[in-house]
């Protein structure tokens, strides 16, 4: 993940109902959604989101079923035309592309994975696979030969030639997942695309995609009502709630501090341990940590990783930054208080 904004979202509003735009215009903006609906039968679905998404993260828009997450980021797209407010790619503002520029944009810089699939079904796989590269007017040979490798990368091997119907449910999401990889974007949007599957699959298709994504290092927004698969799968994480965004952090920052009831309640089920880091609970190194030659561990590693190390050592381990310098230190005693803790 670099530091290079890619998409830029400023102050995006999408209001459904007869006359959006005069509604934004004349509606006090502290009332709550249900109090607009109520006073001008207007409904506001994304109510004055801001985000910025580097390049080569993984952006997780979570939430539950109402939240407004797949209209905000049906916006991000152009399938839904916000009300108002910048989507700004690559420094372009796309909200004044005209159709065809919004075409080139869907058809070579964004691709997207869906929740049931969508396939083709009288195509096979390895047809579905090429059709993105099919409409760019790539000739047959080629768009074969690119079909052929992405379908190896994402575990398909030996399954080019069989229909969708002749595949489990976690084959066929590879098939779509392999889909929107052919065409090379630069950005992936992925609509709940797991919620269907078994749980066992579930989280195969996770690990997979985090393999993926480790490979080809590209902008994925991923789009879900689970906050235990937002917190593995996301680089950054909004949770919205009635159209707005509640809060914007990394998991570790969600789960350490939550800014309120509604996204506490996601957080109170997650092992802290798993998320948190030494630094986010080291405290101050004292003088014979730092003389001692106390063994060292980075302030970047997971508690879950230094439960043996911990029990192992004489005493306090020494944390240190990306330089090795020594910045605090930690014991086992710490290290089990998060492990119990919830809070």
């Amino acid at each position: 993940m670099s530091d290079t904004p890619q998409i830029v979202c400023n102050n995006i509003w999408k209001i459904f109902g007869s006359y959006p735009e005069r509604t934004l215009e004349t509606i006090d903006r502290s009332l709550s959604r249900a109090e607009v609906q109520e006073q001008t039968g207007h409904v506001i679905a994304v109510k004055d989101v801001s985000f910025t998404i580097n390049k080569g993260e993984t952006f997780v828009v979570m939430g539950l079923s109402g939240s407004g997450k797949s209209t905000l980021v049906r916006c991000i797209s152009r399938l839904i035309k916000p009300t108002a407010g910048e989507m700004i790619i690559d420094g372009e503002d796309i909200m004044a592309y005209d159709d065809a520029k919004l075409t080139e944009l869907r058809r070579f810089r964004m691709s997207m994975v869906f929740q049931h699939f969508g396939l083709f079904p009288h195509r096979k796989v390895i047809d579905n696979i090429s059709f993105g590269l099919e409409i760019r007017g790539m000739n047959k040979k080629e768009r074969k030969a690119k079909a052929m490798e992405v379908l190896e990368k994402v575990g398909l091997h030996g399954w080019a030639d069989h229909y969708p119907r002749e595949l489990s449910g976690g084959m066929q999401q590879r098939v779509g997942l392999a889909r929107a990889m052919a065409v090379d974007p630069e950005i992936l949007i992925f609509d709940e695309p797991f919620s269907a599957l078994d749980p066992l699959i579930r989280r195969e298709m996770q690990d997979e995609l985090l393999k993926i994504q480790a490979e080809v290092h590209k902008t994925m927004i991923f789009i879900t009502h689970d906050f235990l698969e937002a917190i593995k799968m996301g680089d950054h994480i909004a949770i919205m709630k009635d159209g707005e965004v509640s809060q914007i952090g990394t998991p570790e920052e969600i789960v350490a501090n939550p800014v309120d009831d509604y996204v506490r309640e996601f957080t109170e089920d997650v092992p802290r341990y798993k998320v948190l880091s030494v630094g986010k609970i080291m405290r101050e190194a004292s003088a014979a940590t730092r003389a001692n030659g106390a063994e060292r561990v980075n302030q970047h590693a997971k508690l879950d990783s230094l439960i043996d190390i911990a029990i192992a050592a004489e005493g306090p381990l020494a944390v240190v930054d990306d330089d090795d310098a020594i910045i605090g230190e930690i014991d086992q005693a710490m290290i089990l208080k998060a492990m119990d803790s919830r809070s």
